[in-house]
């Protein structure tokens, strides 16, 4: 038995050398056959016979050097006997249209987009689970030098001169059989930043704030399998309103302008995504509002996203939102908004020492009406509530891209302020806000007009990790950013009401330095100016 399967064995693995020396073999007897038979009849003489197996013998050697050949040459072709297939049935043709249908925006590498991560690979992955891990430390050098250490202005940055834990992340996506989850985590100075910007905690008597403050995202959902997918996901998940990433390693520069660092990070709700087509996405969002983890009134937002990719180098987003009651304490008043960008890829050679450039643009328009103010000015409706912005960066790539070089900026102009990121002035949340801190207003048709620039160098020696340095240059027209004398009051004097004058002691009129004495009221030093300096190190697996 063990000799049987050891010939089958030699004989499967040689099987097409064995079929050229059986044509040798059977040309061998047949030369023999007609020899001897020739011999027979017609009495050939020896030296006809030694001359004929001569010419059999050099036949012989050309067929088994042609042999060796073949073996020596695997692309060769190999002579094979057609065959008739059947006609595929219809549900052989169904299956091969299905199999036709790939993954949306999966055909082509779109690592070069501001917002999205440039990870070409995968560290581990697996059948259930797909981890993620994220770092993200910064030193922030601010030419003002605040001496409490105290930024404004801001979603990205929050102390000066010191080096800080800005996020550190650590999740994944789960998925099986169509069933679907993400969560990461959020540690560092994003658990408290960002929870502060959300009014609706103040809604109620649970604390949300404290509930989700640790989670970046978080949702879980069902994976349909029609078109090219519907996603059905509910919890907190990122809105990409802006363009930039919440997570600094996706994007091009680490403090986006006003458009982008002044409208939502995340949203809390349900989030519908519907593939048409591999290159098209829509996804309708039902929300409890605007960057809020609650609903500062009763009414729910709604909302959503447009993508098209109609090719490898272009990338159009409309983000757009609306219906939502977002001011706290005020339950009549409205908000629209409409967010577009386009990314543009026009040059590539990967071949070249500049191997890539690409541009961002995004346009917003948005504005708020009923309560007190409207979208048109100064009508019976009340002053006028608006925000328009725009921004551009324009990157390069050099050397296969290990270097990466960042120019862009942009303004806005929000009168009303409802979108101006409230200086966190003696403890102010906006929550706070809402009640009309006396260092900060945000009245009806108060004026905020701001605009910005930057410069960024990345070195990017893996995929998995980016050094970053970036020169920020950020304006006001009226005082905003963190001077030198900080946004935080005297030891012993933070009242820890945001409201209210700090250190005031009988009559509000004196003003005494510091609050010394027995009265007297504190001011912070709110510059129109800010200069940066950011030292990153970020990481993504």
């Amino acid at each position: 038995m063990k000799k049987t399967h050891r010939a089958k064995q030699f004989i499967k693995q040689n099987r097409g050398s064995s079929l050229i020396s059986l044509s040798l073999l059977l040309g061998l007897v047949v030369i023999t056959s007609q020899s001897v038979f020739a011999q027979n009849e017609h009495s050939v003489s020896s030296a006809d016979l030694a001359n004929e197996l001569a010419a059999m013998k050099a036949r012989i050697e050309v067929l088994e050097s042609e042999l060796k050949h073949r073996e020596a040459t695997p692309s060769a072709p190999v002579a094979t006997t057609p065959v008739n297939l059947p006609a595929p049935t219809e549900s052989a043709s169904a299956d091969l249209t299905k199999k036709d249908k790939i993954a949306p925006f999966s055909d082509a590498d779109w690592t070069w987009l501001n917002g999205n991560p440039r990870n070409k690979d995968t560290a581990f992955d697996s059948k259930f689970f797909s981890p993620e891990v994220r770092a993200d430390i910064t030193y922030n050098y601010d030419f003002n030098h605040p001496k409490d250490n105290s930024m404004g202005g801001s979603s990205e940055l929050f102390r000066a001169n010191e080096i800080q834990v800005e996020q550190l992340g650590v999740g994944g996506d789960f998925h099986y059989e169509n069933v679907r989850a993400r969560l990461m985590t959020q540690f560092g100075l994003y658990s408290t930043a960002t929870a502060r910007n959300d009014p609706s905690p103040a809604k109620g008597q649970w604390d949300l704030a404290n509930a989700h403050r640790y989670l970046s995202e978080a949702y879980g959902g069902y994976h349909i399998d029609a078109m090219h997918g519907i996603n059905i996901d509910a919890g907190i998940f990122m809105s990409y309103v802006g363009l930039f990433s919440y997570y600094n390693f996706d994007n091009w520069a680490y403090q986006p302008s006003y458009v982008s660092s002044n409208t939502p990070w995340f949203f809390e709700g349900l989030r519908i995504q519907l593939f048409p087509t591999a290159h098209l996405k829509i996804e309708p969002w039902i929300i409890n509002g605007w960057q809020s983890y609650g609903s500062s009134n009763s009414r729910k937002g709604l909302g959503g996203q447009i993508r098209w990719t109609p090719r490898p180098w272009i990338n159009i987003i409309s983000n757009n939102y609306g219906l939502g009651h977002d001011d706290l304490y005020i339950p009549k008043r409205g908000r629209i908004h409409t967010d577009d960008s386009v990314e543009i890829k026009y040059y590539d050679k990967p071949q070249n020492r500049i191997d890539k450039m690409a541009f961002s643009f995004t346009g917003d328009l948005g504005c708020e009406f009923g309560g007190g103010v409207s979208c048109h000015g100064d009508t019976l409706g009340g002053p006028k509530q608006s925000f328009i912005g725009i921004m551009f960066y324009n990157r390069m790539w050099f050397n296969k891209d290990l270097f990466g070089l960042t120019v862009g900026g942009g303004k806005v102009n929000n009168p009303g302020r409802y979108l101006v990121l409230i200086p966190p002035i003696n403890g102010e949340t906006a929550s706070s806000a809402a009640l009309n801190s006396p260092y900060f207003t945000g009245n009806p048709g108060d004026p905020f007009k701001a605009w910005d620039t930057s410069l960024t160098f990345d070195y990017m020696p893996r995929q998995w990790i980016t050094f970053r340095w970036e020169y920020d240059y950020r304006h006001a027209s009226v005082p905003y950013f963190s001077g030198a004398g900080g946004i935080t009051p005297p030891p012993g004097s933070n009242n820890g009401f945001p409201t209210q004058y700090a250190c005031m002691n009988g009559s509000p009129s004196t003003s005494i330095s510091g609050c010394a004495g027995s009265g007297g009221l504190w001011s912070p030093d709110l510059r129109k100016n800010q200069s940066l300096l950011d030292l990153d190190i970020l990481v993504k697996f």
